[in-house]
């Protein structure tokens, strides 16, 4: 199988894939090391790691820090290119055909334009997501793509504009459909119901758990920037304790390092 058939394979109702989000080449290795089958990039991660905030990344940089995880992990990568980095189809449209050429499985375009801090209209969004799909799945390289609807994460707590707008990237072609900050099991259950594609959801805080994404037929499941928060947070911990207590606990959770060190073996 090509990257595109192994990484459209591990989607399945009602079996979730859990994909990890990575932030650099080394993350990327160390949590293919721990078992997950498949990794997606982090906007907000990679943004951090070039000490900028989210959206504040070219595409340019989007497209070499996707190609370097893909290279590093032994597993299928879907970048995160937020809008595709264009407003019109035809620039999203480009930003996949040079994707594809990445070493990537798959991709994802979302419906929020960040110029305007709006969501885009439906028809421009549909529009958008077809010639995603077209270019996604044209070339020698098949990319899965993932359509994102992001009501929620906007604030927009429209259930039903969100699952028209997913069925409509559905029948533009996407591969995977995502509406991330939908969180209760009633309105995930409503979206698995109204769609004929697998179904991401963002791990958030108040998200049912695996087993219970797993029986509404959820096929997969990722962290988004979560886990490069949690790194954050743990150095956080430990610069606070040495400048306000000048002790060095922060060691103990540093030893949990050694259990990925074999990821890094030639």
């Amino acid at each position: 199988m090509d990257r595109y058939d192994e990484f459209l394979a591990l989607h399945v109702p009602g079996q979730p894939l859990l994909m990890a989000n990575a932030w650099d080449a080394g993350t990327a290795k160390a949590l293919a090391f721990c078992g997950f089958r498949s990794l997606a990039t982090t906007s907000a991660g990679h943004a951090a790691t070039l000490g900028r905030h989210d959206g504040d990344v070219t595409r340019d940089e989007a497209l070499a820090h996707a190609a370097a995880l893909a290279a590093a992990a032994p597993c299928p990568v879907s970048a995160d290119l937020e809008n595709a980095f264009a407003d019109d189809p035809e620039g999203v449209a480009a930003t996949i055909v040079l994707a594809a050429a990445t070493g990537l499985a798959g991709a994802s375009v979302e419906d929020y334009d960040p110029a305007q801090s709006a969501i885009y209209d439906r028809q421009l969004a549909t529009e958008r997501v077809a010639a995603a799909a077209e270019a996604a799945h044209a070339g020698p390289q098949r990319l899965v793509l993932t359509a994102r609807a992001e009501n929620h994460l906007r604030g927009i707590t429209d259930l039903d504009d969100t699952i028209a707008r997913l069925v409509a990237y559905q029948e533009a072609g996407a591969d995977v459909l995502y509406a991330p900050a939908v969180t209760s099991a009633a309105d995930i259950g409503r979206i698995v119901e109204a769609i004929d594609r697998p179904l991401n959801v963002l791990a958030l805080p108040g998200v049912p758990p695996v087993a219970e994404l797993a029986e509404l037929g959820v096929a997969r499941l990722s962290v988004g920037s979560g886990f490069s928060l949690v790194a954050y947070g743990a150095l956080v911990g430990a610069a606070r304790e040495l400048l306000d207590a000048g002790t060095y606990g922060f060691w103990e959770t540093a030893g949990a390092a050694r259990a990925v060190s074999g990821a890094f073996d030639a």
